[in-house]
């Protein structure tokens, strides 16, 4: 099959037009010569650095991205659509100006901030799919995992829906790295996903389905959490056999997914180095051990850079190809390869975690377009006023 998939895409090759702006300099691994990379190298926060690269693989970009700086704050979204990047297009959007007001409102950035922010951001896209179902039905079946990640005057929060990870480096006892994963993958690969579901849908056989040696909810998708996929989760949403893919033959009784995130709350300690943000395409092709040693051992200029050319670099060779063919396919065919990727790597430099002045910005990935942030309107909250973590 692999080889007649590279024997298509030969025939295809031709230039690829930059359609965004491009670095030059070389990170080692590869050049910089691949028009489906976007990519800032390495950028200030209140404390610390960041480094944030993305790549393309879909014929239409169905991973978002951004980062927002403040005084004395970072906000990380990636959010990794599937079915389309409506979803993801949308918490990009909207998901960081709810968590801001409703920080405003209540004074203070805390769990339930983040939940609301999630909900608020799920009623609102489904709200959209209601408007626009009857000229575009497909979009019911589109939706999207959200990762984000805060860090405010010290404290790190992370909340997730679907199997992007987050993943700390701490420095041990030896001076090694250690790679602790902060969130759990809401997945039917994983066993306790599949005993959730099968608890919470005990009349139901088929929750969990194997096909294809795949362990798939409703035999449709993988994850069990997401923004959107509003089919799986409301009965007016059904999608008719004219899409067999997202077809459920049998009426929808409850929601088969669910918008709730799973929240991870810490103060950040002094032996807290760095922190991984990246959807799963990164996690596809390198465990979370190897993403920190790479972090870890290598210069920060470029970093993030470096994490998605190894992973391209091991994706060419499952699939019996060079890298150097792989950065010369154009988006879409691409897809047979390795998936969308987005990763952003927060450094921690303690000494500034009481705040220093960066510019407060921000930064969305691929479209490189870059704006202020509205990170202000969380200045004078005191931080002591988070009663619930």
């Amino acid at each position: 099959m692999f080889s007649w998939i590279r024997t298509v895409v030969t025939a295809c090759w031709r230039p690829v037009q930059r359609y965004v702006r491009m670095n030059k300099d070389d990170v080692s691994m590869g050049r910089a010569d691949d028009a489906l990379l976007w990519y800032r190298d390495l950028e200030k926060h209140s404390c610390g650095e960041y480094s944030f690269a993305v790549v393309q693989a879909n014929e239409v970009m169905e991973d978002q991205s951004q980062v927002e700086t403040g005084r004395d704050s970072i906000f990380v979204g990636v959010y990794d659509g599937h079915g389309g990047p409506e979803a993801s297009r949308f918490i990009c959007d909207h998901l960081f100006q709810h968590l801001m007001r409703l920080a405003r409102d209540n004074g203070t950035i805390s769990e339930d901030v983040l939940r609301s922010a999630f909900s608020t951001t799920e009623d609102g896209f489904l709200t959209l799919v209601r408007r626009t179902c009857a000229i575009k039905p497909t979009i019911a079946a589109i939706g999207s995992c959200c990762l984000v990640g805060v860090i405010w005057k010290g404290t790190l929060y992370v909340a997730h829906v679907g199997d992007s990870r987050a993943v700390l480096g701490t420095v041990g006892r030896s001076n090694n790295i250690i790679a602790e994963q902060l969130t759990r993958d809401h997945n039917a690969s994983m066993e306790e996903v599949r005993q959730e579901l099968r608890a919470s849908h005990p009349d139901d056989s088929h929750i969990v389905v194997l096909k294809q040696g795949i362990w798939r909810i409703k035999g449709i998708i993988q994850v069990s959490r997401s923004i959107g996929d509003a089919y799986l989760k409301k009965p007016e949403f059904s999608v008719g056999s004219s899409m067999p893919r997202f077809h459920i033959p049998e009426p929808l009784r409850r929601p088969v997914l669910t918008a709730e995130p799973s929240i991870c709350t810490r103060v950040l300690q002094p032996n807290d180095r760095f922190l991984i943000f990246a959807s799963d395409g990164l996690w596809e092709h390198m465990s979370i051990q190897e993403a920190v040693e790479i972090v870890h051992n290598y210069p920060r200029p470029g970093i993030a850079r470096r994490l998605l050319t190894v992973a391209l670099h091991v994706a060419s060779r499952k699939r019996e190809v060079t890298y150097d063919q792989v950065t010369k396919f154009e988006k879409g065919v691409r897809r047979y390869f390795h998936d969308d990727i987005s990763v952003v790597v927060i450094f921690i430099d303690h000494e500034l975690l009481e705040g220093k002045a960066v510019p407060e910005l921000s930064v969305r990935s691929f479209m490189d377009t870059v704006g202020p942030s509205n990170f202000t309107i969380l200045e004078g909250m005191d931080p002591k006023a988070m009663s619930d973590v």
